[in-house]
């Protein structure tokens, strides 16, 4: 892990990504978040919105290159720096490298499906066209528990619903025993 010193100005610009990531977990999305900054001014938001829209392009790195590119009219995101919750998947490692961001900082790992550090070194691949500066670690604490809490609520929703349809089958079973005995 790349230790560094964060400054206030960096630290803001990852609140504003978890802020992203608390809107996915308001609507049911896995809580992770990302903002494109260019020149001090935030360019791009983005959380994830994959489950609502059934895309599974739609992570939040994805989205917000998105509304990055379409704010200065250009593909190229070369004086730029992503801020996401959570290390970046294949995928979105992929739109990093084609839009040329530079610098990329994310909170915590992804020991499952991150692509920066944790199962590959997409990022600073140099056989690449493109290679990018990571910082991982900002924030990282506050990234990794919303993820946690998140995936726990998910774990007893289905605990839950696996209880009231094993009770619902019950219920089901017996009045078809009650109605049978009753012919």
């Amino acid at each position: 892990m790349r230790q560094i010193t964060y400054s206030a100005a960096q630290q803001h610009y990852m609140e504003e990504a978890l802020f992203e990531a608390d809107r996915a977990a308001w609507i049911g999305e896995v809580p992770i978040g990302a903002v494109i900054v260019h020149e001090g001014h935030i360019i791009g938001r983005g959380h994830n919105f994959r489950e609502h829209a059934n895309d599974a392009t739609l992570h939040a790195e994805i989205r917000a290159i998105e509304e990055a590119c379409a704010t200065l009219g250009s593909w190229r995101l070369e004086d730029c720096q992503l801020y996401v919750t959570i290390e970046p998947c294949l995928m979105c490692s992929g739109a990093i490298i084609n839009s040329r961001i530079p610098t990329v900082f994310y909170g915590a790992r992804d020991p499952k499906a991150g692509a920066v550090d944790s199962l590959y070194n997409t990022l600073t691949d140099s056989r690449l066209n493109h290679t990018v500066t990571v910082y991982e670690g900002l924030l990282a604490k506050d990234a990794g528990e919303r993820l946690v809490t998140f995936f726990k609520a998910a774990r007893q929703r289905q605990k839950a619903a696996k209880k009231a349809r094993k009770a619902a089958a019950k219920v089901a079973a017996e009045k078809s025993l009650d109605t049978s005995s009753k012919s």
